[in-house]
This record gives C-alpha cells, structure tokens and sequence, in this order.
C-alpha cells in the first residue's frame, strides 16, 4: 500500500480539514476519538459517527481519495442535523441524513470543484453559520473529561445530575460521559507513548491504574497493542 495523508485545522471552530490518498490495496484502522467527520470520496459523500472502537478501513481500488472534516466532539449533531448515538459506529450517506437532493448538489459541488477540500470546507463553513451553536456546556464537558476529572465531578462541575449528563452526552457524543472518558483517556496516551514516553509513565500520567491496566483499554478499544499503535504512527510520519 502506499499512499498519503494531510491535516491542518479548518475554519470550522475546533475542526481539522483532512485529506487522504491511498494508491493500491489498503487496510488499516480509524481510532476512536469523540469526534463525527463529514466525508467526500470520489462522487460520495458520507458521515462518519463516534467510534466506541476502531473501524476498520480498506479499499481494493487502485487509486481512492478522501477528504474530510473532523468536527470537534459534540459540535456535529447541531450542525448535520442529527443525534450523535444514531450514527454510533456507523457510515452513513448524508443523502440518508438529509433530503437526497440538497446532499446531491452538495456531493456534485465537491465532485466539480478544482479542489474538494476547499469546496467541502466552504460547505462545512455555510453549515456552522446556519446552526444554532452547539451548547457551550458541552465543550466544558470534553475539557472535563480529556483532563481527567472523574465523571462525578464533572456532573458537578456542569449543574447536571448523572441522568441528565448521560443523556445529553448520547446526543452530542454518541455515547455517555464514561465511554467518552475512556476514548479520551486512550487519545492522552497515544500522544505520549507518540511522543517517546516510557509506557509504564504513560499509564501513570494518563490516568490509568497501571501498565496492565493501560495494556486492557487499548486493546479493547482499538483491537491491537500500544507498542503497535506507536510503530505504526512512526512508519507513517
């Protein structure tokens, strides 16, 4: 496989405008990240939901390419229109979203313009603009959460009791405030075993109880091994 990726951050608040090449038969995997990404892929365009999990990735064509915009968590359910936990590990086509012929004109906007991701980011700029933003109490949550605060105290934090939390978190984010703690529990160390950090000192400073413990959630979240995960970031930088 060979192929290409590039990222840098959008004009969407909070956003990243990704792009992606792949040359040959591909395999790989999408990490979960509390975020929703609106895709276009060659004449498609879909969303991709929260991943309590990785998702997997693959393509036998000889040449695919995709471009993206990854919204920060909980900010795409207020501008797609649409509850976060529907879409929870799913891909799904903005036409089955939306009605088919406004996902039509937009999916042929982007198939005709000279670059896709200027025109999937204007596309992404007009959608902010015409939404009611999202809930201010949601960011503070995600802050909360991806510096370690325990749920509890983030319930308090925000004036929310556990069912309140719980449920607003299903809309926004897919999923309640504890899978979100873990997602981001997994994405703090990730950039520190990324960055060179010794795995026993990346459990300790991400929170977790130890190395075992560590060694657990990444494989249930992600099917492999941080040592893997690590190579793997390494091999493609």
């Amino acid at each position: 496989m060979t192929g290409a990726y590039a990222e840098r951050t959008s004009q969407v608040p909070g956003a990243v405008l990704w792009t992606r090449t792949v040359a040959g038969p591909a395999a790989g995997a999408v990490l979960p990240d509390g975020c929703m990404d609106l895709i276009w892929s060659e004449g498609r365009l879909f969303v991709a939901g929260p991943d309590t999990r990785a998702h997997p990735t693959g393509t036998d064509a000889p040449a695919r390419s995709y471009v993206g915009i990854r919204f920060a968590p909980g900010t795409a359910p207020a501008y797609l229109g649409v509850p976060a936990h529907e879409l929870r590990d799913r891909r799904v086509e903005l036409a089955a979203l939306w009605r088919g012929a406004d996902a039509r004109r937009l999916a042929e906007r982007v198939d005709a313009a000279p670059d896709p991701a200027t025109e999937l980011e204007r596309a992404a700029v007009r959608l902010v603009a015409a939404a009611a933003p999202p809930d201010p109490l949601l960011a503070r949550v995600v802050a909360a959460l991806g510096a370690g605060r325990g749920v509890a105290e983030v319930a308090d934090m925000t004036g929310l009791n556990a069912r309140l939390l719980h449920r607003r978190s299903l809309a926004a984010f897919g999923y309640g405030p504890k899978t979100l703690a873990r997602v981001l529990r997994l994405r703090r160390a990730l950039a520190l075993a990324r960055a060179g950090v010794p795995f026993a000192q990346t459990a300790a400073r991400a929170g977790y109880t130890d190395q075992a413990h560590l060694a657990r959630e990444v494989r249930a979240l992600t099917g492999s091994t941080l040592g893997g995960l690590t190579r793997q970031a390494n091999r493609s930088t």
